[in-house]
C-alpha cells in the first residue's frame, strides 16, 4: 500500500514534456498541448506524433477542419511567429459549440501556447494581429415573457 502511494506521488512530480494552454470562443473550449521536443514513443490515439503535426480530437487537423479558409485560420499564428519552422507538435482536445466556434477556440489556444513558450518574441506579434483578445460574444439568453426567443416580443392585440 505504501509503495503505491509513493508511486502516485512520483508520477505527479514528474516534469511534463509539453506546454499547456486553453482557448475559448462561444461555447467551445480547446485544450492545447504544445510539444517542443517530440519523443519517438509519443503516440496520440492511433497516430504517432512527429514534428509539425497537429491533431484535434484524435484526428489530423486537416481532416477535422477541412477547407482552405479554416486551414488558413489555424496556420496563421504559426506563420506570423515562424513557429512552423521550429517543428512544434500540437495535440488538441476541443469540446462544445459548433465548427466555427471550435476553430476559433483552437486558434486562440495555439496562440496562448506559443506565448507560454516564448513570451517576449511572440506576444507583440500575436497581440497586434488580435489572436490574444478573447472574443466574449456569446448567445443571448432566453428572457422570460418574450414568447420563447431572446429578442422576440409578444404580439400585442390590436383591439
Amino acid at each position: 500500500m505504501a509503495e503505491e502511494v509513493k508511486e502516485i506521488k512520483r508520477n505527479k512530480t514528474q516534469k511534463k514534456d509539453y506546454t499547456f494552454a486553453v482557448g475559448r470562443r462561444k461555447e467551445s473550449v480547446a485544450r492545447v498541448r504544445l510539444y517542443q521536443k517530440v519523443k519517438e514513443e509519443l503516440v496520440w490515439a492511433d497516430h504517432s506524433v512527429k514534428k509539425g503535426d497537429i491533431f484535434v480530437n484524435e484526428k489530423p487537423i486537416a481532416e477535422y477542419f477541412s477547407g482552405d479558409v479554416s486551414c488558413h485560420l489555424y496556420t496563421e499564428p504559426l506563420r506570423i511567429t515562424n513557429a512552423h519552422q521550429q517543428g512544434y507538435a500540437f495535440t488538441i482536445k476541443v469540446a462544445g459549440g459548433g465548427p466555427s466556434g471550435q476553430l476559433q477556440a483552437v486558434v486562440a489556444g495555439i496562440s496562448n501556447a506559443l506565448i507560454k513558450v516564448d513570451s517576449e518574441k511572440n506576444r507583440g506579434i500575436l497581440k497586434k494581429k488580435g489572436f490574444l483578445t478573447r472574443d466574449s460574444r456569446i448567445r443571448e439568453r432566453r428572457v422570460v415573457g418574450m414568447g420563447g426567443k431572446s429578442r422576440r416580443k409578444k404580439q400585442s392585440p390590436k383591439r
